[in-house]
């Protein structure tokens, strides 16, 4: 099962397996929920993730990366899902990664590219100023003057924001047809960021910007801003969907074990064929969904064109099996699945929050349509 790595990536995966499974088991979730974590994640962990190179996992050599594609770099996302693990993986590593590597200026990427590495100051995108994901048209606006740039916005839902140091926000310029991306410090005056608590316990934020003067340098150097930003953002929905993927084989396979060990009329409940009939076609659900993401993660690595439609797929199916999956799970688990004890809830709240962000099933579908001529 799972996604087809080479050696490299194959190595990346077991010391994964092996640190997610010691250091952030479901239990750590759990702990974070009821203690509040302020971050909604440990700095420790972060840390020590920061150690082992996955920040730089999907990063070629010439930004200082490891270079095992995101078909390594999935298997990671895939392994934080079985294991509800809550690190800044998507934000810094992803979405700010991958609009970063885009810049053409040396001076810029000199500045920023070392952070991707170093992890101790976060970036997190800026993007979304509403509850739905829908990237454009923008509200945020940044104004020229004489030294530098002003912005004035708001934006709905930052994916770790709370405590990030740097914000890459995108706003509209006047004149300018393509969104523009400015890199701000997340201290800067006039910046306010405030945490959401949503379902999954996880770190969500809103920011607020009311006349944030920013340098000249501070809007990044992208040949294509709204290119850029597309390629970010499937990137990031393909990682989610591997997150999805991770949380619904686990699922599965935790309900088949307590259908084998669940006794009614004095026989495991697996044994009634309704119950068989159910989880088979679960299973086969979830194996085209391990095959859309495979294709999602291996778009991006091969620089495929269809990568947006691929990853639109992705995530659509992984929203709607996820609601699907944690749905019959919780209703074949009867009443313990109902309760705050049993680890099922932390799933299907986090799969909740999975199915909103980036894009749900109705924004998807509608864009595999488009892009397919519809």
């Amino acid at each position: 099962m799972g996604f087809l790595l080479n050696e490299e990536q194959t190595m990346l995966r077991e010391s994964a397996l092996a640190f997610i499974a010691e250091q952030s088991p479901v239990a750590q979730q759990r702990a974070l929920r009821d203690g509040a974590a302020p971050l909604g994640y440990n700095p420790a962990l972060w840390q020590q993730a920061v150690e082992l190179g996955w920040p730089i996992a999907a990063l070629p050599e010439n930004a200082g990366g490891l270079a095992v594609g995101y078909a390594g770099l999935g298997a990671i996302f895939e392994l934080m899902g079985r294991h509800l693990a809550a690190l800044p993986l998507l934000s810094h590593s992803v979405l700010a990664a991958e609009l970063l590597l885009q810049v053409t200026d040396a001076a810029q990427q000199a500045r920023w590219w070392p952070l991707l590495a170093a992890g101790d100051e976060r970036l997190a995108l800026a993007l979304d100023e509403s509850q739905h994901h829908w990237p454009r048209p923008l509200k945020t606006t940044a104004e020229r003057q004489a030294d530098g740039w002003l912005l004035q916005g708001e934006k709905a839902f930052v994916i770790d924001g709370v405590d990030a140091r740097w914000l890459l926000v995108a706003a509209q310029v006047a004149g300018e047809s393509a969104p523009a991306l400015f890199i701000v410090d997340g201290t800067a005056a006039g910046v306010a960021v405030t945490p959401l608590h949503l379902a999954d316990s996880r770190n969500h934020a809103r920011v607020t910007l009311q006349a944030v003067q920013l340098p000249a340098d501070a809007r990044l150097a992208l040949p294509d801003a709204a290119a850029a930003l597309d390629h970010a953002l499937d990137c990031a929905r393909s990682c989610l969907a591997a997150e999805a993927y991770g949380m619904a084989r686990e699922v599965l396979e935790r309900t088949v074990a307590y259908l084998k060990e669940r006794v009614q009329f004095d026989v495991a409940i697996g044994s009634f064929q309704a119950l068989q009939h159910r989880m088979a076609r679960l299973y086969c659900e979830v194996e085209m969904l391990d095959s859309c993401v495979r294709a999602a993660l291996a778009a991006i690595d091969t620089r495929s064109p269809e990568l947006p439609q691929l990853a639109s797929l992705a995530k659509a199916r992984a929203n709607d099996l996820c609601t699907t999956l944690l749905n019959e799970a919780v209703q074949l688990h009867g009443g313990i699945g109902v309760t705050d004890e049993f680890d099922l809830g932390l799933f299907l709240k986090r799969a909740r929050v999975i199915g909103q962000t980036l894009g749900d099933s109705l924004y998807h579908r509608e864009r595999y349509a488009r892009l397919k001529g519809f």
